[in-house]
């Protein structure tokens, strides 16, 4: 299966991988798509072939996948897949056979992309696969958590669980991420806001004063010259400015889809003084949630760590949760090797170690996912406080700093004739 591919192609992440889009065919001559983390292609056509697929062509992924991805994506929002799934839960659980619940979310289903992967699935499932397998070949609407716990769920009868729990956990998920937006939109917004008013100002106003100003034939206040003379800079240089900016940016992005700018740009975000804190618990409260939901749900650590690793979000933390399962693997347990990597606070590895030696730490990652979502509250609205008023005495200290420097000939005039 294509997801099957993608997902389970990197168990351990090395320094030097780099992602891969792929298409091949299976033995009964259908066509497979899917992305896979590697070292090379040789390593990318060796793992098709232990699956029994027959690669036809293998590339790497490139900055415009990714920005098309990004872009466009799959059409499905997070809203939609969490009312699939809430619906998907009560029919199941009122007894609806899984086939007839499909062709009924998928009937009175608005999303018409949405619709058609709904459709999809149905008419793999009726064609005897599973239904975690028919999740599969739509990784981008359906991630791994979503597949490997409905796998789960059918293989233990208890699909209607998994799914309420899956709910449960994007609600909370989207919750978050709704946190973590608002506290980057706004200053963003407002330094957006800042910039065109300075630009404004600099390129449009300012040469009128400074015509009006030529012709008094006098010397000029020094904060009106500084004015003057930045205006004529801009004037001169805007393009470049501005070309610089668009450079910044697309190096930046660029630099940010290579694994090992991602690397060093993620440990940066961690460390940062105002953002990494924030960053840093909505990563714990992430961990935590997903570890949480995936062993509460019958799946292994190892699976489980692996594909919390992937929806980390954060290639440091990724990196972190790779480690560990490492050393799970080798025998040890949970909690040192999480205490080694130093990404996760000590109280957290703490509360983890005791529900691993009580049995119960699927209880205490959800009760830490519970607490540290509180934190993401606090964090956020501590932040909102703190940057508003900055930006507010940005934002007047440069229209203000504008006026009063605009306005200084004109006083020193008026004191002179008086």
């Amino acid at each position: 299966m294509a997801a099957t591919a993608t997902t389970k192609s990197t168990p351990q992440k090395s320094k030097n991988t780099a992602q891969f889009l792929w298409e091949a065919k299976t033995k009964s001559g259908e066509t497979k798509k899917g992305e896979m983390e590697a070292s090379d292609l040789e390593a990318v056509n060796a793992r098709l072939k232990s699956l029994g697929l027959n690669p036809v062509k293998v590339r790497r992924k490139g900055l415009l996948d990714s920005e098309l991805n990004l872009s466009f994506g799959s059409g499905v929002t997070g809203k939609d897949i969490l009312i699939f799934t809430r619906q998907f839960a009560t029919m199941i659980d009122a007894g609806l056979p899984l086939v007839q619940c499909l062709d009924i979310l998928g009937t009175q289903m608005d999303n018409p992309a949405f619709r058609k992967v709904v459709f999809a699935i149905k008419n793999k499932v009726e064609q005897g696969s599973t239904f975690a397998d028919a999740l599969g070949d739509h990784p981008k609407v359906f991630d791994e958590l979503f597949v490997q716990l409905c796998a789960a769920g059918e293989v233990g009868g208890i699909l209607d669980n998994i799914l309420n729990r899956l709910a449960a956990y994007r609600e909370k998920n989207e919750k978050l991420k709704r946190k973590v937006k608002s506290a980057m939109t706004y200053p963003a917004i407002v330094l957006l806001v800042a910039f065109g008013v300075t630009a404004l100002l600099l390129l449009k106003v300012t040469p009128v004063f400074a015509k009006m100003f030529s012709d008094f034939g006098q010397a000029l206040p020094g904060p009106t010259q500084f004015v003057v003379d930045l205006s004529a800079w801009a004037q001169a240089y805007a393009i470049y400015v501005f070309a610089g900016v668009g450079a910044f940016m697309g190096i930046f992005s660029w630099t940010y889809n290579q694994p090992q700018g991602r690397r060093v740009l993620d440990k940066i975000f961690l460390m940062a003084p105002i953002f990494g804190p924030v960053i840093r618990k909505v990563a714990v409260a992430r961990f935590t949630r997903t570890l949480g939901t995936m062993i509460s749900s019958g799946v292994p650590i190892l699976d489980a760590l692996d594909v919390t690793a992937k929806t980390a979000g954060n290639r440091s933390v990724e990196e972190a949760i790779y480690y560990v399962r490492g050393k799970i693997a080798e025998g040890k347990n949970i909690a040192g090797p999480l205490l080694e990597t130093k990404v996760f606070p000590p109280m957290v590895v703490q509360m983890i170690g005791v529900g691993e030696a009580t049995g119960a730490m699927d209880t205490m990652l959800n009760k830490i996912a519970d607490f540290y979502d509180d934190e993401v509250d606090t964090a956020v609205a501590g932040l909102t406080a703190m940057i508003e008023p900055l930006m507010m005495v940005f934002l007047g200290g440069v229209v203000g700093g504008f006026l009063i420097s605009m306005y200084l000939p004109i006083f020193q005039i008026a004191g002179a004739v008086k």
